[in-house]
């Protein structure tokens, strides 16, 4: 039976019930706000009421569903967008435009997501990820993520940002897509599409900063931020100070809208470490509580958290999170497979392979201890008691490959055997995995960081990307720099669009199909199992570059990993007991396990049953 979704929400524009339109804004540092309408048929400035709290509001029959809007406070100019707007079809800069949720009619009545334990993750930027750049662009190819063996899609930020092309952690309208991926109605439309083929969508969020350009909030509303914290990014978004009420329900809010409106299933919420909040629960934790009164009350809902600080506290409790993204387990295992330990890489260099087991074996490597990049502060806190699938396992996301200057992907900085090891060893680990797109066929594509802000903004982000390098001593020679890609530049974008005829060729099949073989293993032997409780796991290491290290299930069953990380062979004395589940290079379980072939990974399983069960 058809659907209507909509999320109520006490700013914005909301179509009334029996006609006309309530427009709504909080700017308790105006005197005196309007609403202008624009477009072909009216053109008229309607007066708002002043309310209590710093809130302005009226209602109208002179407006519809898709009248264009701003606001202008105190006679000023610019005439400023709607910081709750559904739709801006003209940019950050230009109108708002009215939009009723209710119009679209869901078809998806009988999803109810899917448990946290199935979760296989496909992270996609949604320009890039297919020639179109577009919502339909990825719902075109949900088959192949649905054949590929993933269960969830997470889309890297929507959220309104200004000019054309953008990782989306710079937007500045939260409630907006982007108008470049297409209408509010076209992103539901591939919300419903991934539901039918059985697939999730999660949404990364932003809440720990608004873009450069386009957040017009100070002007109106300063109390947005504050001095009290700083941030890479400025003055920190005010969570904690006088006035944070209406703030940290605006981001409430918005995590509602997402998932009630747009029917997401979960939620990533970006840099957590750069959200400052004295005030208990802090705005992180009021969001979890919101969700699990919310939407998660029906169906599965899943919110996952990156964290540089590794703080586990989050992930504990009824109202915790799901997971987090470990940035560990992606540390060690490259400098595992790529040898580099510069930058964050130098605190996994000395012992990566026992970095890696701890990180299989009890989520995050650092719990406490100092960490030598960070200057020898402590960095973590413990994850006694949490379950592997509260950590994110991945060896390529937009991160990882983004922030390098070049932003090449493991496909080139490592050799096929050393990736063959990482990959076999995070796709059948209890860690959910995350693949970044095009991973699945080995793409040697670059994921460089690229932009597209005004004119006042351009030359700066060119010379701050190239002046973040300089402390690396490859890039101290300024002519070494210039040769960085320009994150303004329209042919750095393209580098980055997905060459999808390259999973055609006779490496890309190859690639591809030894993903799925991985994923489909995953699906019949690991994932039944992960939904009974963890009884006990350990790890040890096997000389300098070698693993063994097992979990042990609520049922009894017992899975087990023996693992060499490195390019001469390994002589092992422990072999665990069990059938062999998967083995590479094949061949590697002949004969007894005595030496282990370079990067070579054997899986094995023990059943409660008996070892073949």
């Amino acid at each position: 039976m058809p659907l209507r979704r909509r999320h109520e929400m006490p700013f914005g524009a909301a179509v009334l019930d029996g006609g006309g339109v309530r427009f709504r804004l909080w700017a308790p540092a105006a005197e005196r706000v309007e609403v202008l309408l624009e477009g072909r048929w009216a053109e008229r400035t309607l007066p708002m009421k002043r309310l209590e709290d710093g809130w302005f509001a009226t209602d109208t029959d002179a407006a519809t569903v898709g009248s264009l809007y701003r606001f202008r406070i105190d006679d000023k100019q610019p005439a400023v967008p709607d910081p709750a707007s559904r739709h801006q079809p003209r940019d950050v800069h230009g109108p708002s435009q009215v939009a009723d949720p209710q119009a679209f009619l869901w078809q998806d009545d009988d999803w109810r997501g899917r448990p946290w334990e199935e979760t296989i993750i496909y992270e996609l930027h949604v320009g890039a990820f297919s020639p179109q750049g577009t919502f339909g662009g990825v719902e075109q190819n949900l088959d192949h993520l649905a054949e590929l063996g993933v269960t969830a899609i997470e889309l890297m930020p929507v959220a309104d940002f200004p000019g054309r092309r953008n990782w989306g952690y710079d937007g500045v309208l939260p409630f907006a897509p982007d108008t470049r991926y297409g209408t509010p109605e076209d992103l539901k439309l591939l919300v419903q599409a991934a539901h039918r083929r059985g697939l999730m969508v999660f949404l990364d969020v932003v809440y720990n900063h608004f873009g450069p350009e386009g957040n017009y909030l100070h002007l109106y509303a300063p109390h947005f931020f504050t001095e009290r914290h700083h941030t890479p990014w400025g003055a920190a978004i005010n969570y904690d100070g006088d006035d944070a009420h209406w703030v940290r329900q605006y981001v409430i809010h918005n995590a509602l809208y997402w998932l009630e409106e747009f029917h997401f299933d979960g939620l990533r919420l970006d840099a957590v470490h750069a959200i400052f909040d004295d005030s208990r629960p802090d705005i992180i934790e009021a969001i979890a509580a919101a969700v699990a009164e919310g939407p998660a009350r029906e169906r599965h809902v899943h919110l996952v958290l990156e964290n540089d600080n590794n703080a586990a506290h989050y992930l504990r409790g009824p109202r915790g999170f799901r997971a987090q993204w470990n940035d560990d387990i992606h540390h060690a295992l490259h400098v595992l497979i790529t040898g580099e330990i510069s930058g964050y890489y130098e605190d996994y260099a000395g012992r990566p392979a026992a970095h890696l087991g701890r990180c299989l074996a009890a989520g995050f490597a650092y719990q406490g201890e100092n960490s030598p990049h960070r200057g020898g502060t402590p960095r973590g806190e413990p994850t006694a008691g949490l379950p592997p699938t509260a950590f994110v396992s991945f060896l390529e996301n937009h991160d990882q490959i983004g922030n390098r200057a070049f932003g090449e992907r493991t496909s080139v900085l490592a050799a096929p055997d050393a990736r063959i090891a990482a990959l076999s060893t995070l796709l059948l680990a209890p860690a959910p995995p995350l693949l970044f797109m095009g991973q699945e066929w080995g793409s040697t594509q670059p994921f460089p960081f690229f932009c597209d802000f005004g004119d006042d903004l351009a030359d700066a982000v060119t010379e701050g990307r190239r002046r973040e390098f300089a402390r690396f001593p490859e890039f101290s020679d300024p002519a070494t720099r210039e040769q960085i890609p320009d994150p303004m530049s329209p042919q750095t974008f393209e580098q980055a669009v997905l060459r999808w005829e390259d999973a055609g060729t006779a490496e890309g099949r190859r690639w591809l199909d030894f993903t799925r073989q991985l994923l489909s293993l995953r699906k019949t032997a690991i994932v039944p199992r992960l939904a009974e409780p963890l009884r006990a796991t350990s790890y040890e290491s096997v000389g300098p570059r070698g693993l063994l290290v097992w979990w042990q299930f609520g049922n009894g069953d017992r899975l087990a990993l023996l693992a060499n990380y490195g390019a001469d062979p390994l002589s092992v004395e422990t072999v665990p007991p069990g059938r062999i589940l998967f083995a590479w290079p094949a061949g590697s379980d002949r004969g007894g396990i005595q030496v282990l072939a370079p990067w070579s990974v054997i899986w094995f399983l023990t059943a409660s049953g008996g070892p073949d069960g």
